[in-house]
């Protein structure tokens, strides 16, 4: 039987990528197989295909996805004018977004090892988008002369990688708040590129 009775795409192709993302998430690309994935959607393994055509376009969907949310997203924040406003905006967005999605978050960084040179070139473009983003804001603030950066590139590459790094220490209820968090970081950041 391909399909468990009463399933229909529109419920079971989301639980199918949420099962797949939770999965990858806990125990690495790798070590998850189609099976897997099916017990714990609860359909037979050879359903899975009626949603998918393997495991790797599960992988580059899920991550691509993610990204293409993460642009999406961010073009619709409100970012203000100055290049401060906008560092600080870009600031918070990171994080916020990032802290609402662990396993997406997780996959996006720890699994594109496991792409395909073509699936990679696709997400390479796409983080490419999003770094560019933050890189043009700290151009914007050093041709308006607010930053004091000697590398732009190395500047954003840093900063994307201090405000990643939440993602494995926060805990909601812990000692500080999403708020305060985003107040610090904000700070760190605007120290690290004014001179």
């Amino acid at each position: 039987m391909a399909r468990k009775t009463g399933s229909h795409s529109e419920v079971t192709g989301p639980k199918v990528r949420q099962a797949a993302s939770t999965l990858f998430a806990r125990h690495g690309y790798a070590a998850v197989s189609m099976r897997q994935i099916a017990a714990e959607v609860g359909v037979q393994a050879g359903a899975l295909y009626l949603y998918t055509p393997d495991k790797q376009t599960l992988l580059f969907d899920l991550m691509r996805q993610h990204m293409q949310d993460l642009l999406g997203a961010w073009q619709d924040c409100a970012k203000g004018t100055s290049a401060i406003e906008q560092l600080e905006a870009f600031v918070r967005f990171h994080i916020g977004f990032h802290l609402e999605r662990p396993d997406a978050v997780f996959i996006a960084y720890m699994e594109l090892r496991n792409l395909t040179a073509e699936n990679f070139a696709v997400i390479e473009k796409l983080r490419k988008q999003y770094e560019d983003a933050l890189e043009n804001i700290l151009r914007n603030g050093l041709a308006e002369g607010e930053f004091s950066i000697p590398d732009t590139k190395l500047a954003m590459m840093a900063l994307i990688a201090m405000l990643t790094g939440v993602n494995t220490w926060f805990r909601e209820g812990g000692r500080l708040s999403r708020r305060k968090v985003e107040e610090i970081y904000c700070d760190m950041a605007r120290k690290a590129v004014v001179g």
